[in-house]
């Protein structure tokens, strides 16, 4: 699966969610880009989005997107808080549909 590290996840992420293809938003030219941008240029290039950042939801008609969204949940975006919850994201990414959101915390 093609997977976008969100701007807002700890880079070092990317190592984590082996078994995938992972490229961080500023490696696909897209750094800067606002969520409704992020997520339109995302489509057909990327099969989820890999995220922390909690407004996304509320934020866009994600359904009209077509791409699915992983939001990871943590006591804080750091590396070490956010590295306990991959397992489960990829537990969840073997199971996401096209425009789901899941929502990983403890």
């Amino acid at each position: 699966m093609k997977l976008l590290l969100d701007e807002c996840t700890p880079r070092r992420l990317k190592r984590d969610f082996v078994g995938h293809t992972v490229s961080t938003v500023d490696e696909a030219g897209l750094k800067g880009l606002k969520n409704g941008q992020l997520l339109r240029a995302a489509v057909g290039n990327f099969d989820a989005l890999i995220t922390v950042d909690q407004n996304i939801i509320h934020q866009q008609n994600l359904a009209s997107f077509g791409i699915s969204i992983v939001l990871l949940i943590a006591q804080s975006n750091s590396y070490q808080d956010l590295t306990s919850r991959v397992p489960q994201a990829l537990d969840a990414l073997e199971q996401i549909k096209p425009s789901e959101i899941v929502r990983v915390s403890d």
